[in-house]
């Protein structure tokens, strides 16, 4: 294993990852943005953006790819790998990966969250089978079908509407008898013949033949009462869970994995922060997630600054 020494390393490249790299590295700190996928996070499974600042409609992918151009040029390295700890040394911090050792003055954690899955039977043995978390990443394989999106929330509805594109119907399944969803999305949901409703509603089982999905199976919450329903794939949209395990010996995270900061993105632990999605707070979105990268890069570096003054 090798070491390397960084002013601070960002863990994740979503947005809130790369507004901290922009923000360090401007501040000329060394930087590293380790990430274990593309760059963007969620937002390359998001089909449209519409409401980040400056762009009107833009597709979640492309503006990962612009978050992402500029920080080559200012110096930010990168490096592949999944973090498996994080230990805290004091004015050192040791970020462990499979591979290697980083060695840095302060971290930012951005490794944002991940889809909960429902935990029914049928849901792991047709996943790339007519099961998916992503409508960006599958729909197109789901054309003049009958797909379930299962979720009343922004994320739900707002795949409903993409799938819409591919799709003979696409049925949305709540567990409860009205969306939580933003007004103006549901309103377009509502307004698209294509698009159906299952109230009151949870999954019980995905079931399918040797090539696919062909069905579920869902109870009524109130009556209890069971219905099978062909559906040829099945979009699941009920949460997120935080991308948190490494940093669990840390002590910095609530009792679901979420960690905690103060307003200035501030973990119980000197030198390192949270931002983005991975972080306890109630409203999660690609503007909420660029402020926080702002914010904890501006501590980072004021952190850093007061370590080397010492």
């Amino acid at each position: 294993m090798t070491e390397k020494k960084y002013d601070v390393i960002i863990i994740g490249s979503g947005p809130a990852g790369m507004a901290a790299a922009l923000y360090t590295a401007r501040s000329e700190m060394k930087t590293l943005l380790l990430e274990r996928g593309v760059p963007g996070g969620q937002m390359n499974n998001t089909a449209e953006v519409e409401n980040y600042p400056g762009y009107g409609t833009i597709m979640g992918p492309e503006l990962s790819m612009k978050m992402y151009e500029p920080l080559e040029a200012l110096g930010v390295e990168n490096a592949y790998g999944f973090v498996t700890a994080i230990e805290d040394l004091g004015d050192v911090k040791k970020v462990i990966t499979e591979d290697e050792v980083f060695e840095t003055a302060s971290v930012i954690i951005a490794t944002g969250a991940v889809h909960r899955k429902l935990g029914v039977p049928g849901e792991e043995t047709f996943g790339a089978r007519g099961v998916s978390y992503c409508a960006v990443c599958d729909g197109a394989f789901f054309r003049n079908q009958d797909i379930l999106v299962v979720g009343g929330g922004d994320s739900a509805v707002e795949e409903a509407l993409y799938l819409t594109r591919f799709g003979k119907s696409v049925t949305i399944m709540h567990r409860r008898d009205q969306l939580r969803a933003q007004k103006i999305i549901q309103e377009r949901a509502f307004a698209n013949d294509k698009i159906k409703f299952i109230w009151d509603a949870t999954v019980e089982e995905i079931k399918g033949d040797d090539r696919k999905v062909t069905s579920v199976v869902y109870k009524n919450v109130k009556t209890n009462a069971r219905t099978e329903q062909a559906f040829g794939g099945v979009f699941i949209y009920v949460g997120l869970d935080p991308i948190s395990e490494f940093a669990t010996a840390l002590g910095i995270s609530d009792a679901a994995g979420w960690i905690v900061t103060d307003n200035h993105m501030k973990t119980n632990r000197p030198g390192i922060f949270a931002v983005g999605d991975v972080r306890q707070k109630d409203f999660r979105q690609i503007t909420t997630a660029v402020g926080d990268g702002a914010q904890a890069a501006q501590e980072a570096y004021k952190y850093v600054a007061q370590q080397l003054s010492l």
